[in-house]
């Protein structure tokens, strides 16, 4: 134990290659770490909770699922550090090799593009719901009795907030300019969980039914397993650690450890707080938006409505600069083997790329509003970013990296039984989403 010990300080404490551009100093790198995570993901919380079975079996998945989330930021800094890679497709390609590199670079556009949608349309129900609470609180008059124009419908508000506030936070090259906004989002989700903790207190009388439906068998176990891919989507941060990781001034992994530590835990707390007293709220009749379960007058939740579609539009420019990055190098490369490739060049399609970007995403989410399995099947692909790269990356760095036999060993098992995980959960997801629309029809 003690050799393992002193082959895990030194890997530690290895730094990584300084690259050029902004630097973000430990909180600048935690609050975009914690935009990246916190997402549509806190809505849907309780619901995974009363999915799950309870709170004990819901935390007790999530205290699991969190060993393998801070282990997959962990060994995506390390890998960073030793290929001197700055990109998660870059890191796994220089790694990995340069067939899993691909399939990396596919799977991670299709992922965040998959993702850019459903965030879209997390912020279109918020626009809608909110107009409706708006006009109930206003007016005193139902929902049914509320006029529709077209300036009033939630796809024209979509439209416009993707022009004002979306893309001009998208267009920016580098991912430090986000801190700012991250901050904000940070503070709209806490104020999210904190408005659920207030009102679950406020409440007079508490008659939820919180029993599992299954306390035991099969049915228990499938139910417990369900809400991974759930977990994961919320926990989901990844593909944007090495960006961020590479933009540090402090590049120790040492002090990478702590950053994803920090993290993760108050992810941790902002879940598992919105989760718990959610789910005590409502019980078993706990809407898969949990807002959706309070009363449209609320003035309190119409406040965290709003707050949390602010949240939601921050992460999205985060997502399309990691997406952009990727089909952005691909095109630069294609162009260097045929002309020199000038400033401006790059300045013109880095932004015609946000544009089409965000023009197919907005395209998709108007007029394919229902996005629930594809949540599930996003949370699926997120197992490749969390458990399987990460955990492929470990087995071919301890290949060539001059550790010990038995660190190399143990590492090399790890990464082994990360992959299983990941594989795992990718197969239960996709499993259940066929099952879901073969039901349909």
């Amino acid at each position: 134990m003690e050799e393992l010990a002193r082959e895990s300080i030194s890997l530690l404490a290895k730094p990584a290659l300084d690259t050029d551009g902004p630097r973000l100093g430990s909180f600048g790198a935690i609050f975009i770490m914690l935009k990246s995570a916190l997402g549509a993901g806190l809505l849907n919380f309780p619901w995974a909770f009363q999915k799950a079975g309870g709170v004990n079996t819901a935390v007790a998945v999530e205290l699991v699922s969190l060993v393998f989330l801070i282990s997959g930021l962990v060994i995506l800094g390390y890998s960073s550090s030793i290929s001197r890679q700055n990109t998660y497709q870059d890191v796994v390609r220089e790694v990995c090799g340069p067939a899993i590199g691909q399939l990396c670079e596919v799977c991670f556009v299709f992922n965040l593009f998959m993702i850019s949608v459903a965030f879209l349309v997390v912020v279109q129900d918020q626009l809608e719901k909110l107009c409706v609470s708006l006009y109930e609180s206003v007016t005193g008059s139902p929902e049914a009795e509320m006029p529709h124009y077209w300036y009033t419908d939630q796809r024209f508000a979509l439209f416009v907030v993707c022009i004002i506030l979306i893309l001009p936070l998208s267009i920016p090259k580098e991912i430090g300019f986000q801190k700012y906004t991250s901050i904000l989002g940070t503070l709209a989700a806490t104020y999210l969980t904190v408005a659920i903790i207030v009102k679950y207190y406020m409440k007079e009388e508490h008659t939820a039914t919180i029993t599992p439906t299954y306390s035991s068998g099969i049915s228990s176990w499938a139910s417990m397993f369900s809400v991974i891919p759930t977990i994961c989507f919320g926990f989901q941060c990844h593909e944007a650690c090495i960006a961020i990781y590479s933009s540090m001034e402090n590049k120790k992994l040492s002090h990478w450890v702590i950053i994803s530590v920090v993290s993760m835990l108050f992810c941790l707390l902002i879940y598992s707080l919105t989760g718990v007293f959610g789910f005590l709220t409502f019980g078993k009749e706990v809407a898969a938006d949990i807002l959706m379960s309070y009363p449209g007058d609320d003035v309190v939740m119409i406040v965290a409505r709003l707050l949390f579609g602010i949240s939601i539009i921050t992460i999205y420019p985060i997502i399309l600069l990691l997406g952009r990055s990727v089909i952005h190098d691909l095109l630069l490369r294609c162009r260097r083997r045929h002309a020199v490739v000038t400033q401006s060049y790059e300045n013109r399609s880095r932004v015609l790329l946000t544009v089409a970007w965000t023009a197919i995403t907005l395209l998709i989410a108007i007029f394919v509003p229902d996005m629930s399995e594809v949540i599930s099947v996003i949370g699926g692909i997120s197992a490749f970013f969390i458990f399987i790269f990460p955990g492929l990356c470990l087995i071919f760095a301890m290949q060539t990296e001059p550790v010990s036999p038995r660190t190399k060993v143990v590492l090399t098992t790890w990464g082994a039984i990360t992959v299983l995980c990941g594989a795992f959960i990718f197969g239960q997801s996709t499993t259940i989403a066929v099952m879901e629309l073969f039901n349909k029809f």
